[in-house]
């Protein structure tokens, strides 16, 4: 709980009194959990203050404009966030249709922005979040101090907020994991930016398109993401205007029955659907499939064409393109002066950590958590959406929804409801850790039903989904 009265009395950064309940709560982020976060507090009747850095509300979705959701647009709505725009004469799109991500943005994001009005401020990035005139080191009345956000406009213009409590809901779009095995930039591999992307590329596009039409990308990654890059090549090479295209895709791992997903027994089909596309691409020669292969170094042929080396030694024929898609991993640079419990490999609240972790977790049974499983030493900082998952690649925009009705209720001293977590998640169709690591007997699975035989409703105050989204 984040009583207002626990700071009430104290001063702002100019040394004027400040009355805690005046105070905004402010939002890091004008993406699906950040606006969602935003309505939540105004039905606690608490003032929010979104800060996003981009030029408009959904930056990031609109970045992967051209993806389609896996999820419909029965699940990627907030439910307070519906209830703020029905007096605006909003109507929610048809519950059962997939949204692009286009879409998300366009007929849902900016609507709710447009709601919230100058509550958003756009092209502001938040560059320090702290105690009033405490460093990390301070104790005395430590929580007793607002918060002080640090933000750079646009304009170059520089702005101190007081806040009763933060919520950053910034995501993890903006920092790709490298191509290296190691974690690590392969050598060369920032050499080479000029021929690799980070994100699934729009072939709709026609100057995109040309770039990997007729050409020979390596694929790197094993989640949904690469999934839709391979099956986006493989109809490339389909096409009239795509033939010798073709796909090199790099797996850490060896291939297993999960490697493509639950297919037909997911409980989101057009998740299911991707992974069998992905297979498709394998099977069918338009993708070939390296295994157990982790990137050491990237070189140039004379030609200027890309070769991977492996950490074994072993060279691949060379490569026009490469699409890295080995996840993602949260900024925390900017909450440095604050006292967060982060778990040592994940990046994620210590206590959601194990009930994420993708080398046991691969299961959509996690358990749904809430206030309790984001918190940290540093009372009334929290870290909801894909940010708070840290490096673990799974999560659904619903379960974002339900982190920010659980902490807008704790930071409105409503316990009961903030421990009252309840979501109903999708099963995945894939059982056992499958962990990420190149074990392929660990990533096998169990063949008895395992851990998708439990029921995937759940009503307990901790736990987590597995998915994918982006929020």
């Amino acid at each position: 709980m984040l009583a207002a009265q626990a700071i009430d009395g104290c001063r702002n950064t100019q040394g004027v009194a400040v009355n805690a309940t005046e105070l905004p709560v402010v939002v890091v982020g004008a993406g699906p959990t950040g606006l969602a976060a935003a309505a939540h507090l105004i039905g606690r009747g608490i003032e929010p203050l979104v800060l996003e850095t981009g030029p408009t509300a959904g930056a990031a979705v609109r970045a992967w404009s051209h993806v389609r959701l896996f999820s419909t647009w029965g699940e990627v709505v907030d439910p307070a966030a519906e209830k703020l725009l029905a007096p605006a004469g909003w109507t929610r799109p048809d519950p059962a249709t997939y949204p692009s991500g286009a879409d998300w943005a366009e007929l849902y994001l900016q609507p709710l922005a447009d709601v919230l009005g100058d509550r958003v401020h756009l092209g502001a990035r938040v560059t320090g979040v702290s105690r009033t005139g405490r460093d990390r080191i301070v104790d005395a009345d430590r929580d007793k101090q607002p918060f002080v956000v640090h933000v750079t406009h646009a304009d170059g213009r520089e702005e101190r907020i007081s806040a009763l409590a933060v919520i950053d809901a910034s995501g993890t779009w903006s920092t790709p994991s490298p191509a290296g095995g190691s974690g690590l930039p392969a050598l060369g591999e920032k050499a080479a930016a000029d021929r690799i992307t980070y994100r699934v590329p729009d072939l709709k596009d026609s100057a995109v398109r040309a770039r990997y039409a007729g050409k020979r990308t390596a694929v790197i990654g094993s989640g949904a993401s690469a999934f839709t890059a391979l099956a986006y090549l493989a109809d490339l090479a389909k096409s009239g205007d795509g033939a010798g295209t073709k796909a090199v895709w790099i797996l850490r791992r060896g291939i297993s029955g999960s490697t493509f997903g639950g297919g037909t027994a997911d409980q989101l089909p057009a998740r299911g659907a991707l992974g069998l596309a992905a297979k498709a691409a394998v099977d069918d020669g338009y993708a070939d499939a390296v295994t157990g292969f982790r990137t050491e170094a990237i070189e140039r042929d004379a030609d200027g064409r890309l070769v991977l080396v492996a950490e074994d030694g072993r060279r691949l024929d060379a490569v026009d393109e490469m699409i890295v898609l080995t996840g993602f991993r949260p900024d925390l640079s900017f909450l440095d002066e604050l006292r967060l419990g982060l778990d040592e490999r994940l990046q994620s609240p210590v206590a959601l950590a194990p009930l994420i972790d993708p080398n046991q977790h691969s299961c959509g049974t996690v358990y749904p958590h809430g206030h309790r499983e984001l918190a940290h030493p540093e009372q009334g900082i929290y870290l909801v959406g894909m940010k708070s998952y840290g490096r673990a690649p799974t999560f659904l925009a619903m379960t974002g929804y339900e982190q920010v009705r659980s902490v807008t209720a704790a930071i409105a001293g409503d316990l009961e409801a903030a421990d009252r977590v309840e979501l109903t998640l999708a099963e995945t169709g894939v059982c056992g850790g499958a962990g990420l690591f190149d074990d392929p007997d660990a990533a096998q699975g169990s063949e008895d039903g395992g851990c998708c035989s439990a029921p995937a409703t759940l009503q307990i105050g901790i736990g987590a989904p597995a998915a994918s989204g982006g929020c």
